[in-house]
């Protein structure tokens, strides 16, 4: 009897050679359209990033007449490199190989995650619950709670819904303690990440699902569960049609996170006074002391075996955030990763601001993931944005990841279920691109 083995990834191989190939296209057309010229046209293009990206920092870091000029400059290096194209007849050749290296890069990131294989979610069934409780916030996201009409539907599904009165502040934990109390077998939150996170962490204290419904303003918690952020009603689906996931929750002295705990000098700008009034105009008064260490906590961070010496700014995620990303910091690939992401960024010069170019090889950032991370301080207390809240805590301050807290109750159904998309890493795609098939007979 015989038989043939092909090697799996073959479809992934080809993609990765088109990839390659498209990639390989956009420099031939600028080679062809310019020739010679084109070792000219990359370095005023690389030159132009590290100008703007010098001249944002002189923006962020200095007062007066210097922040106006750097602000100008980085405003019209762009347009200058573009102008220097066009004049030379090259933009459109310049501008199409960037096209083409972006479908190049599409491609691969396509392929990669194809050969490594999508993570699947580990899901369960279980019974609708019985006694759901749900607290909504009549205020978040513009008010999505009464425009998309939750209450009325939730509470048609059989849900208990609390409204929460703007203008009277209620403890949201202690509303769902009580609901535990009163025999509730599910909490959910139709609100921010903030208010997600207080009842999330009652939820999983007492062992119970929680349900997510994504009504608030950014709702990134929600977007990493794949959940549907156009219409928050269909994330109601799942108190008559749902299953369940295990994701892992962020824990920051007593206080639970589902999203990120940020330290340095945003977390600093956002606890003034001013910053609720006028939010551009108190970050661009108090930014250059922080920046320039003049003012602000001098933090120290460990996480893992590395240290961290005096960041301008450090983020630590529940799970790490994917960094391959050209939105940045978009979203993490998975919540069950047990490691918390950390993200510290050590800036004291122009010159520094444009390496940061360089993304992850950047001198002044550093990107890792860890278990537990110590945020010390040469001050007593430590300014901290906790999803989206301005917190002051006592130093030292402890962050640990809670692997598989929290019991996720979603829709079976859910638009936004987010792919196991890696980076684009070039030399992982040629060697897969220049794979050997593994194959023969076998009698």
């Amino acid at each position: 009897m015989c038989g043939e083995r092909r090697h799996a990834g073959a479809g992934p191989r080809w993609a990765a050679r088109l990839a390659l190939l498209v990639a390989a296209g956009a420099l031939v057309l600028v080679l062809t359209a310019a020739g010679i010229d084109s070792l000219g046209l990359l370095v005023v293009g690389l030159a132009g990033l590290a100008v703007t990206a010098a001249a944002l920092w002189w923006t962020l870091s200095r007062r007066g007449l210097v922040r106006a000029l750097a602000a100008v400059l980085a405003l019209l290096t762009p347009g200058g490199v573009l102008l220097a194209y066009s004049a030379v007849g090259l933009l459109w050749a310049v501008l199409s190989a960037l096209a083409l290296w972006a479908v190049a890069a599409l491609i691969g990131r396509s392929a990669l995650a194809a050969d490594a294989g999508r993570a699947k979610e580990r899901t369960r069934s279980t019974p609708p619950p019985k006694a759901p409780f749900l607290i909504m916030n009549p205020r978040s996201g513009g008010g999505k709670v009464g425009r998309f009409d939750l209450v009325a539907k939730a509470r048609a599904r059989g849900a208990e819904v609390v409204v929460l009165d703007p203008a009277h502040p209620q403890d949201v934990a202690e509303l769902a303690r009580r609901a535990v109390a009163g025999g509730a077998d599910l909490l959910g939150v139709a609100g921010g990440d903030g208010t997600q996170a207080l009842v999330a962490g009652v939820a999983a204290g007492h062992g119970l699902p929680f349900m997510v419904i994504s009504a608030g303003t950014r709702n990134h918690f929600a977007m990493d569960l794949g959940l549907d952020r156009d219409d928050p009603s269909k994330c109601l689906d799942a108190l008559t049609d749902g299953v369940e996931l295990r994701v892992d929750l962020g824990r920051i002295g007593e206080r639970v996170f589902v999203n990120t705990a940020s330290f340095g000098a945003y977390a600093t700008v956002v606890q003034s006074p001013a910053y609720r009034d006028d939010k551009v105009r108190t970050i661009l008064r108090e930014l250059p002391d922080l920046l320039t260490h003049h003012a602000g906590p001098r933090l120290t961070v460990r996480a893992g075996q590395v240290a961290i010496d005096a960041p301008q700014g450090v983020l630590i995620s529940n799970n790490p955030y994917g960094l391959g990303d050209a939105a940045g910091l978009g979203r993490r690939p998975r919540l069950d990763s047990g490691a918390l992401g950390v993200l510290g960024v050590s800036v004291d010069n122009a010159a520094q601001a444009a390496g940061l170019l360089r993304g992850q090889q950047a001198r002044g950032l550093i990107s890792l993931a860890a278990e537990e991370v110590v945020v010390r301080s040469d001050a007593p207390d430590v300014p901290v944005g906790v999803d989206g809240e301005a917190l002051l805590l006592p130093a030292p301050v402890v962050c640990r990841v809670m692997p598989g807290a929290l019991r996720v109750r979603v829709p079976r159904d859910r638009p936004g279920v987010p792919d196991a998309k890696p980076p684009v890493d070039w030399r992982a795609l040629r060697r897969l691109a220049f794979a050997h098939r593994t194959g023969g007979t076998t009698g």
